[in-house]
């Protein structure tokens, strides 16, 4: 049996573009305007963090405005592609999945309903689940708790992901979605997208 524990935003759900598109209109708004490199440059923190981080100090209202356009512009699904479907699917077969993720469940849970996969998802880790946000552990300690497993393998497209993962224990894929190998330091092995191939050598490895 092996568990595979997915990212979500930028992972399984290919919307990083979407995200950065949101949070450059909100804090553009907050008078603080965004560059598409300063938001890769904060790509994994979870979004409580981001806003945090971007304007000096928290605010809801920005982060629920963010969840609220997230699921206008793609709650339908179109952002796992089919043959991610496919890979989540063989992933179950084998041992069960989770996601952990930086967003809120909210906007985790009605896209893999439209992708067809929350039946096959075992776990959903949400931001607001956990004490603290990637790269710290926490997320994926408690998915482990939750499957009732102490091992598994993680998928992950950014920094503060892979030392999230790793620092729970989980061996970890580095995705080249939007960063090459040498910007993922960390990872076990690397990817370049979510397909059966991969899910294949994560299982024959295990």
């Amino acid at each position: 049996m092996t568990s595979v524990l997915f990212d979500f935003n930028g992972t399984l759900s290919d919307d990083e573009w979407v995200l950065c598109d949101i949070l450059r209109e909100l804090f553009a708004e907050a008078g603080r305007p965004m560059s598409e490199d300063d938001y890769y440059g904060l790509l994994g923190y979870s979004d409580p963090e981001i806003v945090e981080l971007w304007l000096g100090r928290p605010d809801p209202q920005i982060v629920q405005r963010k969840v609220d356009e997230y699921r206008r512009r793609v709650s339908d699904g179109s952002t796992i592609d089919e043959e991610t479907r496919l890979a989540v699917r063989l992933a179950a077969e084998h041992g069960p999945v989770a996601v952990v993720s930086g967003s809120a469940r909210d906007e985790i849970e009605p896209v893999l309903d439209a992708a067809g996969l929350l039946d096959v998802v075992s776990v959903v880790v949400p931001r607001e689940d956990v004490a603290n946000g990637k790269p710290a552990p926490d997320g994926y300690l408690r998915a482990l708790e939750l499957l009732g497993v102490d091992s598994g393998a993680a998928i992950e497209d950014s920094p503060p992901g892979i030392v999230s993962a790793k620092a729970a224990g989980l061996r970890c894929v580095g995705l080249t979605r939007y960063f090459s190998s040498d910007r993922l330091p960390g990872a076990d092995v690397y990817a370049s997208a979510v397909d059966r191939e991969l899910i294949r050598r994560l299982v024959s490895s295990a």
